[in-house]
C-alpha cells in the first residue's frame, strides 16, 4: 500500500512539473491568428540602361507567432513596377517562411525611387477560415539608378572652304540618359589642327541638358589656314562631348566624338584680300569719270544749240 502511495505521489509531482513547464511555453504563442512580415534589403537598386536586366529582388520573412498552421495571402503594391511574388504561403505554428519578391522596371525609366508595399493577411488557421485577421504591411524602396547616354550630330559633316576664311560649325548634343547631366565640350584634335595653322574657338565649353530634352546646339568657330600659295588638302575636325556624371559616378568616361571633314582649296597670297577692294575703287572711279565726260558732252551740245545764227 505504501508503495502505491509513493508511486501516485511521484506521478502527481511529475504531472505538476510538466504543467508548470508547459504553461510558459504555451503562453509565448499568440492566442489569435496573426503574422509578421519583414523584408531585406529594404532598399533595392535597379539599373534601367539599355541592355540591363531592369530587375531588383528582396527577400521577405513571414513569422507565425501562433501555435496554428496558417495560410497567409500575399499582396504587393509595386508603385507602377511589374513584380513577381507568391500569392499565398503556409507558415507552420511558431515558425517562419522566407519568400522572394522581384520587381521589374521599364527601359530608360527616369532616375528616382518607387515605394513597394508587401502585405500579408491570414486566410486560415489549422484549416479554419479566419474572418477578422489584421493585415500586416512592410515597405521597401526601389532605387532607379541614373545612367549616362549621349548622342552627337554634325550639322555639316563635310565642308569646302578657302584659305583664311572664318566659319562656324554647329553640332547637336542629345542627353539620352535618364536624368539631368552636364556635358563638357572640346575639339579632341585641336592641337593638331592648330599645328596646321587653323584657329579654333569654342564659345561654350560645357552644357547642361535634361534627360530626353531637345538637343543643345554647340558651335565651333574656325579660321582656315593662311599658308602662302595654293591649298588643296583635307582635314578632320573632331568634336567631342563627355558626360560629367559618367566621370563622377560610373568610373569610366562616357563620350562621343563626331568628325567633320574640311576641304581647303584655293590660293592665298599676302595682301591678296586687298585686290577686291582695289577693284571696286577702280570701278567707282571709272563710273564717276564716265558720268563727268557725259555731262561735259551734254553741256557742249547745249551751248552749240543756243548760239545765234547770222543771216547773209
Amino acid at each position: 500500500m505504501t508503495t502505491i502511495r509513493r508511486s501516485m505521489l511521484l506521478l502527481l509531482i511529475y504531472c505538476v512539473g510538466m504543467w508548470a513547464m508547459a504553461t510558459p511555453a504555451a503562453a509565448q504563442f499568440s492566442p489569435n491568428p496573426d503574422i509578421d512580415i519583414q523584408c531585406s534589403p529594404s532598399a533595392v537598386p535597379m539599373d534601367v540602361y539599355p541592355g540591363a536586366s531592369r530587375t531588383g529582388t528582396t527577400f521577405c520573412t513571414a513569422t507565425n507567432p501562433t501555435a496554428y498552421a496558417e495560410v497567409v495571402r500575399i499582396t504587393v503594391t509595386a508603385g507602377g513596377l511589374t513584380y513577381a511574388a507568391p500569392g499565398s504561403i503556409t507558415v507552420p505554428g511558431g515558425q517562419d517562411v522566407t519568400f522572394e519578391i522581384t520587381v521589374r522596371g521599364d527601359q530608360r525609366m527616369p532616375e528616382g525611387s518607387r515605394t513597394v508595399s508587401i502585405t500579408g493577411i491570414v486566410d486560415s488557421a489549422n484549416g479554419v477560415p479566419v474572418q477578422s485577421s489584421t493585415p500586416k504591411t512592410t515597405s521597401i524602396m526601389v532605387i532607379i539608378n541614373q545612367f549616362s547616354r549621349l548622342r552627337v550630330e554634325a550639322e555639316e559633316p563635310f565642308k569646302q572652304l578657302r584659305p583664311k576664311v572664318d566659319y562656324v560649325f554647329e553640332f547637336s548634343v542629345f542627353n539620352d540618359g535618364n536624368a539631368y547631366d552636364r556635358f563638357s565640350i572640346e575639339v579632341a584634335n585641336r592641337d593638331k589642327l592648330e599645328d596646321s595653322d587653323f584657329q579654333i574657338s569654342l564659345p561654350q565649353v560645357s552644357t547642361e541638358i535634361e534627360a530626353q530634352a531637345p538637343a543643345d546646339k554647340m558651335r565651333v568657330m574656325v579660321r582656315t589656314p593662311k599658308k602662302q600659295g595654293w591649298s588643296d588638302e583635307y582635314y578632320q575636325l573632331q568634336f567631342k562631348a563627355t558626360s560629367e556624371f559618367s566621370l563622377r559616378s560610373e568610373g569610366i568616361a562616357n563620350y562621343q566624338t563626331q568628325m567633320v571633314t574640311i576641304y581647303i582649296r584655293g590660293i592665298y597670297l599676302p595682301g591678296f584680300e586687298l585686290i577686291p577692294s582695289m577693284m571696286m575703287i577702280g570701278i567707282a572711279i571709272a563710273v564717276i569719270s564716265r558720268r563727268s565726260q557725259l555731262r561735259r558732252e551734254e553741256d557742249a551740245e547745249g551751248e552749240a544749240e543756243s548760239a545765234p545764227v547770222l543771216l547773209l
